[in-house]
This record gives C-alpha cells, sequence and structure tokens, in this order.
C-alpha cells in the first residue's frame, strides 16, 4: 500500500510540474513523467492491457508528437501578447475556486472504506483480452484490421505521384 501512495503522490508531484513549468518543453516531459506513473497505477491495479496502451499510445506517441510540435515552431517572448488585467484575475478566481473544492474534497478522505476486492483476480490481464477478442469478436477484429489495411493502402496510393513519361526523341 506504501507503493500506492508514493506513486500516487509523484503523479499529484509531476502533474503540477506541468501546470507551473515556464518551459513548454519542460512542461510536456514532466507530462510523460506523469503518464508513467498512471502506467505503474494500472500495473499496481493488475490492469495489465491498459497499462501497455497507456505507454505505448500516450507516451510514446501522442506526447512525443506534441513534443515534436513544440520544438518545430518558434515561441518567442516578444511576440507573446501582454495579458490584460482582467485575464490575470479571473485565473487568479479560478485558482481560489479550485484551492476551495480541493480543501473540501480533502475533507472526505477523513474516513475509512472498506478495501475493493475484484470477484475475478484475473480481470485486467492481456490473456483474457485475447481470449475474448480472438473467439467471441474474431470476425469484427479481421474485417476491422482488413480495413486499416485497405486504408493503408489507400493513403500510399494517394500520397505518391505518378511519373510523366519521358518524351521520345
Amino acid at each position: 500500500m506504501s507503493t500506492f501512495y508514493f506513486i500516487a503522490f509523484l503523479s499529484i508531484f509531476f502533474s503540477i510540474l506541468v501546470i507551473s513549468a515556464k518551459n513548454p518543453v519542460h512542461s510536456i516531459l514532466y507530462l510523460i513523467l506523469t503518464f508513467f506513473t498512471f502506467t505503474i497505477h494500472y500495473i499496481l491495479m493488475n490492469a495489465q492491457f491498459l497499462a501497455v496502451v497507456n505507454f505505448i499510445v500516450y507516451m510514446g506517441a501522442i506526447l512525443v508528437l506534441f513534443l515534436y510540435t513544440l520544438m518545430l515552431i518558434n515561441l518567442n517572448k516578444e511576440s507573446e501578447p501582454v495579458k490584460p488585467f482582467m485575464v490575470k484575475l479571473a485565473a487568479v478566481f479560478g485558482a481560489g475556486i479550485l484551492a476551495v473544492a480541493l480543501v473540501s474534497s480533502l475533507k472526505v478522505l477523513t474516513h475509512t472504506s472498506d478495501p475493493v476486492v475484484l470477484k475475478n483476480p484475473n480481470l485486467g490481464l492481456v490473456k483474457n483480452l485475447g481470449k475474448v477478442l480472438f473467439n467471441e469478436f474474431l470476425l469484427p477484429f479481421e474485417v476491422s484490421s482488413v480495413l486499416l489495411l485497405s486504408a493503408m493502402v489507400g493513403a500510399v496510393l494517394l500520397a505518391t505521384k505518378e511519373k510523366e513519361p519521358k518524351p521520345t526523341i
């Protein structure tokens, strides 16, 4: 249980760093670390498939795409517009409402509850997902794979340009 609380602390800590980082590249790197702590939470909850999907899709694809996009655009301090006073006041007001909500939610944590016990301990395993996917949903799985293959072939055909024939002399 102490591992859960340590990883939960790291999740909250890195989430705060995402919001408070001045450099957007650092913010995205902290977001990657936050998603990595989520992956550890999924592993602790025995949800292996969600852990792998979170690791590959969010950390491996989306955030790396964000990072490359952010590094390609030119972020200059001179080109950033100055925020008016009303926008700053609205930000302070919103932060105050968030602080009140967080403090009120901490009051609920004072009472303890019984831990949740799963009836089936093998619920989130990839093995069980594979059995269901290839037994009950084999036809939709195969149809979607053929659909994705045809979409990939179509994208390649649309992306290639036809070569113009060379004039013969």
